[in-house]
């Protein structure tokens, strides 16, 4: 038996293959959009893709699993469980096998037996692997959204990101009896989950790619809660925001993602096009890194650099239902495209090469500079009571935890949504924890026809190493404020 992990650390996601060497068939388990990975992947271990699943109906990323089936003729297999709202709808089309609770599949020698787990979502499916040539009992599980390293999946994002009220607390119940269903399983199984740090899919992944039932039993705090109340509280308390593209990409996945062409370099733009855009408050999107854009930028452009964590930040950001056109250099504008295809972001209308901003600026248009201010005077002007809106755009539990006073919480992502919360007729101060994402959102509010903004140098982190004033968690006795004058 062959078994992989390919490993997409901008989703902090999972796929697998699982190969027979006697057969030269192979299982792909959760691909994401980018298929050719596994078909070279397959290629490379003399192995041909003869099967594919997935373990749900993904929120995070546009799944791969239809795509590949139709380039590779590999059977598809998808969960039938849950309730009718919740099937596969290309599943006829596709002509996927479907599966219920215990069904089994081979590959070569591998059986694969689905067991039905719900609680992350309604038709979630974990699998049993049993290396049939060598063994008569299962070696692991592969556990998708359900079980991950040190925490389980999340029960609250068909309400939450996907609008189904009701479900949260459903969700939760049904996690904890499908956790039951693990406690009789051996020890020694081997645990491969669909997720690792950094996934908004869960709490507090780990960033350890793989563990052991036993292991988890011990230590994943889901294991140690045996009362059903007491673990629908603990579960569903501080999980992060989830992105708005979840929605969608639930709706996409259900439906059956559409089959792409090649990645190819789209139209160059002109500067009148941009300076149009700008004006009509369109989606212009820099790709420059946060210390270049800081130096110099077009106002009205939104900054999201190109780093690990710009398909994070482009997902709360960059509206799927519009088009959007970015500044960057020819690979930065391929990269960002391969990137934003894997969450269902497609509608790039053309780019601006990395200079525009020297022809923007020659041509008589404005450019400007990120404007900072230091946590010492930040500190001065909350003592002397200046007129000051503080937004902190952390998320929600980390401003619970430990918090300045006198700030107001709208996380980066929703900074557009709640634009009414920040008066544009005193001076905006910014902060996330280390000045990054707090810059981002100065580019948003920047856009939105906000002149006097600056950023907390440092953040949140520098402000607690200078020793000034914080409130923790459990100290605030009332919601977050917006500062006013005396």
């Amino acid at each position: 038996m062959i078994l992989r992990t390919i490993y997409n650390e901008e989703l902090a996601q999972a796929s697998y293959l699982v190969g027979c060497s006697a057969t030269g068939e192979a299982l792909i388990i959760d691909p994401n959009r980018d298929i050719e990975q596994y078909i070279q992947l397959a290629a490379s271990k003399d192995l041909r893709i003869t099967a594919i699943t997935e373990t749900h109906i993904h929120a995070d990323f546009v799944s791969g699993a239809r795509e590949l089936a139709q380039r590779t003729g590999a059977q598809l297999y998808l969960s039938d469980t849950g309730p009718a709202e919740w099937k596969y709808r290309f599943a006829a089309e596709a002509h996927a096998t479907l599966l219920q609770d215990g069904d089994t599949f081979k590959v070569g020698n591998v059986r694969m037996q689905a067991l039905h787990t719900p609680g992350h979502t309604p038709e979630h499916l974990a699998f049993l692997l049993v290396d049939t040539a060598s063994a008569d009992k299962p070696m692991g599980l592969f556990t998708g959204d359900f079980v991950f390293v040190g925490d389980v999946g999340r029960p609250d994002l068909l309400e939450r990101a996907a609008g189904i009220k009701g479900t949260m607390e459903v969700g939760a119940r049904q996690l904890f009896q499908s956790l039951q269903k693990l406690r009789d399983l051996p020890d020694y199984l081997q645990i491969w989950p669909a997720h690792g740090a950094g996934s908004a899919c869960g709490r507090a992944l780990g960033a350890v790619p793989q563990s052991t039932l036993g292991y988890e039993k011990l230590f994943n705090w889901a294991f140690s809660i045996h009362d059903e109340e007491t673990f629908v509280k603990a579960v569903l308390a501080g999980q992060p925001e989830p992105p708005f593209y979840f929605a969608e990409m639930k709706r996409v996945n259900k439906e059956g993602p559409a089959i792409l062409a090649n990645v190819a370099l789209p139209a160059q733009l002109t500067a009148e096009q941009l300076a149009q855009l700008i004006a009509q408050q369109g989606q212009v999107v820099d790709l420059h890194s946060a210390g270049d854009y800081a130096t110099q930028h077009i106002p009205g452009t939104i900054s999201i650099p190109l780093d690990r964590s710009f398909l994070d930040r482009a997902g709360w950001l960059i509206s799927s239902q519009r088009p959007f056109a970015l500044i960057a250099d020819e690979q930065g504008v391929l990269q960002a495209i391969r990137l934003l295809r894997l969450i269902g972001i497609e509608n790039l209308a053309g780019f601006w090469p990395l200079d525009v901003i020297t022809t923007w600026s020659r041509a008589g248009h404005p450019v400007k500079q990120l404007t900072t201010i230091t946590v010492d005077e930040l500190q001065a002007r909350l003592n002397n009571r200046h007129e000051v809106t503080l937004i902190d755009v952390r998320g929600a539990s980390e401003y619970a935890t430990s918090s300045i006073r006198e700030a107001h919480n709208i996380p980066l992502g929703y900074v557009q949504r709640r634009l009414n919360e920040i008066p544009k007729d005193r001076p905006v101060v910014v902060m996330c924890y280390s000045g990054q994402r707090s810059a981002i959102v100065f580019s948003v509010l920047e856009k939105y026809g906000y002149t006097n903004i600056e950023n907390l140098q440092g953040g949140f982190e520098a402000w607690e190493k200078a020793g000034y004033p914080i409130v923790r968690e459990g100290q605030r006795t009332q919601g977050a404020m917006t500062i006013a004058s005396a």
